[in-house]
């Protein structure tokens, strides 16, 4: 079977892609590979489904700011009965003194691309919150507009609803190897014995990206990270509450009658997990995140976790930012990988950003080309400092 373009990986970033060529005017065929269609284990899913604009870097901003355009005309694109529970909440980010120049420069940042983010001194974010406790606290940016949280499932259910509708084949399963005729892949073969004949693939695999990058016989510093994020009930609601991120890294933010948390495990490190490791590591509450949660919110005091889930970044361990855009040598292998946690909230930008590549043969809405793989094949880092 012979397809015009292939793309590995069927959650939010690879259903974009196939939504936005279509949108783009493609006619040609086009398969979706998926190998875990109740997307049970999937990024997408198991995200904690926030947007912000609180990047560093200009890029990360725009492309979130696409999808924030999205989510404001989701019944205008999607239809009357599009809704993804979005919630204008903000995220609100502290810093204490040695964090204070960072968080200054990336303000000024964010400002410069019209996002509506204060930056406040710790007095001033006590008057806005009397809940939180500013002890070493400098100061905390908080996005009054333009950021929030939403239902991850719902998004991704209204991306592969859409593309029933545009003649894409769906296909259930594995990549096992790709293959390559010198400086072009020519297709992908599967675990169920098929093989499938590519003009062009688009690797969007998330966690498990470099590995399909390596069946092309390419490079890819992309592995999986393991998050836990925790439910807990709370006696106090704070329905003024943003998405607030502690100098540790800790996060917390409401979600309907409850709460939500999480944050990186220091004894984990920088190491790649087993890429079936789900298993939730329940100490991690009690030992690292519950003493944080309490002493910046003493109403926090006394909690206990009511369920949790863990879900694999697709950690870009060059520098924590997306890969987009063809390999330099094999220019129909298309990466769309390494977001490193921000993945969701940008994946429609990305979708379009590749649809604009295949389409048109450059960048036309937002200029992708400092995520290219160019930067990976020197070791030339394009860091972004907020990630979460």
């Amino acid at each position: 079977m012979h397809y015009d373009i292939v793309i590995i990986g069927g959650a939010i970033v690879g259903s974009s892609v196939a939504y936005y060529l279509r949108e783009e005017g493609f006619t040609g065929s086009i398969a979706l590979i998926e190998r875990d269609p109740q997307f049970s284990h999937a990024a997408t899913t198991l995200s904690c489904a926030s947007i912000r604009q609180q990047f560093s870097i200009p890029e990360n901003i725009r492309l979130s700011q696409f999808t924030l355009k999205l989510f404001r005309r989701l019944k205008e694109t999607f239809g009357a009965d599009a809704d993804i529970g979005f919630r204008e909440g903000g995220y609100l980010i502290l810093a204490g003194e040695a964090g204070l120049p960072i968080l200054k420069a990336n303000h000024e940042v964010q400002v410069a691309e019209g996002a509506d983010i204060l930056l406040e001194d710790a007095g001033q974010l006590t008057q806005r919150f009397s809940w939180l406790s500013t002890e070493d606290i400098a100061a905390g940016a908080y996005g009054r507009s333009g950021e929030g949280w939403f239902d991850a499932h719902a998004m991704l259910m209204l991306f592969r609803k859409a593309l029933r509708d545009r003649k894409i084949d769906f296909i259930t399963a594995s990549v096992t190897g790709i293959a390559r005729d010198g400086s072009r892949v020519t297709g992908v073969s599967l675990d169920n014995g098929e093989t499938l004949e590519a003009g062009i693939i688009v690797n969007a695999a998330g966690p498990n990206a470099g590995k399909v990058a390596a069946f092309a016989g390419l490079e890819l510093p992309v592995e999986p990270r393991k998050r836990n994020v925790f439910v807990f009930e709370a006696r106090d609601k704070f329905t003024d509450m943003p998405l607030l991120v502690d100098p540790s890294g800790i996060y917390v933010r409401p979600e309907g009658s409850v709460y939500i948390t999480g944050g990186a495990d220091p004894e984990e490190g920088d190491v790649a997990p087993d890429p079936t490791d789900f298993e939730v590591n329940w100490p991690l509450f009690e030992e690292v995140i519950w003493p944080v949660l309490a002493t910046r919110i003493p109403a926090f005091e006394a909690i206990k976790p009511t369920r949790a889930w863990v879900g694999h970044y697709d950690y870009n361990t060059l520098d924590q930012n997306g890969v987009i855009g063809p390999h330099p040598e094999v220019t129909n292998f298309l990466f769309a990988n390494g977001f490193s946690g921000h993945g969701l909230q940008q994946a429609p930008a990305v979708g379009k950003s590749i649809a604009e590549l295949v389409m048109h043969g450059g960048y036309r809405t937002i200029d992708c080309t400092a995520f290219g793989y160019e930067r990976v094949a020197e070791g030339r880092a394009f860091r972004e400092l907020n990630v979460i």
